[in-house]
């Protein structure tokens, strides 16, 4: 059998250093490490969602572990959202979050999850509200709120009140602000943070996910985290970008989490929603 040591009081950097009290196995050879962790919770990526869920984990009380092969800010979602985020603040002229879900249930042809997109709309102005708070630095009107532009798709009263202006922006550059905002946030927390790891599968027990097991980049090492509680947060829209001949997700957009749960027997959902720029 063997040991697994805890990392319960260890704030692991975020430069990616193996973890000093993790304990190698003793039935794999000096030349294949493996290296045991124990957490409450694990998160597989650390771009906007992955970074949101892990913080907001370790808030919540969970010992909470979180899986990179990039450094956080060079996630995908840096460089997202050039057009914004949609929230119906309201303050340009009166919205409503209904007006909001309408436009987002006509715009997927009636074909999304409505109680998804119901929850979404709902509680995009808080979100918005949160990230404001955060710090990050959303562009103003002349009287100091957060301006909101028109954007494709956007209507006022269920599509008949014309054009709404609902988006929320950092200029053109929302995706970036959204990631390093985020990234500054997650430090405020006792996260620890597996940096430059590729997850190889997860672990799997009586058809429940336990962990994860990871490739260290930098050694080559293999580290096997297990937790109760795994999230993957590894791209959805251009996450398998590069499954495409021709896309402009970044190179690193594999699809590497939908495998995970491929290989691990679980089902995925919605493939054929993926999304990148028209240009591609």
């Amino acid at each position: 059998s063997v040991s697994v040591t805890s990392t319960r009081n260890f704030n692991f950097t975020v430069y990616g250093k193996r973890d000093a009290t993790a304990k190698a196995s003793d039935a794999i050879s000096r030349e294949y490490p493996v290296v045991d962790h124990e957490f409450d919770a694990v998160v597989v990526g650390a771009g906007g969602a992955g970074l949101r869920a892990a913080f907001g984990l370790s808030e919540a009380g969970f010992n909470t572990a979180c899986i990179s092969k990039l450094f956080p800010t060079r996630s995908h979602t840096v460089a997202a959202q050039q057009g914004g985020i949609n929230a119906a603040l309201g303050n340009m002229e009166e919205d409503d979050w209904r007006w909001h879900f309408y436009d987002t249930v006509k715009g997927s042809d009636w074909l999304g999850d409505q109680d998804a997109i119901a929850y979404m709309t709902e509680q995009a102005p808080k979100a918005v509200i949160e990230l404001e708070n955060y710090g990050m630095p959303f562009s103003r009107t002349d009287d100091g709120r957060i301006y909101q532009r028109a954007f494709g798709g956007q209507s006022l009263k269920f599509g008949k009140g014309g054009q709404a202006h609902r988006c929320c922006c950092v200029a053109d550059r929302t995706g970036h602000s959204l990631l390093h905002t985020l990234y500054g946030r997650s430090l405020r927390y006792d996260t620890s943070y597996f940096v430059e790891y590729f997850v190889l599968d997860l672990l799997m027990e009586n058809g429940e996910c336990r962990g994860v097991i990871a490739l260290c980049l930098e050694d080559g090492s293999i580290h096997r985290i297990r937790a109760n509680h795994t999230v993957l947060a590894t791209g959805t829209y251009s996450g398998y970008g590069r499954a495409f001949f021709s896309c402009t997700s970044a190179h690193t957009s594999t699809g590497d989490g939908m495998a995970l749960v491929t290989r691990a027997g679980l089902p995925n959902q919605d493939l054929e929603f993926v999304q990148f720029h028209p240009t591609g």
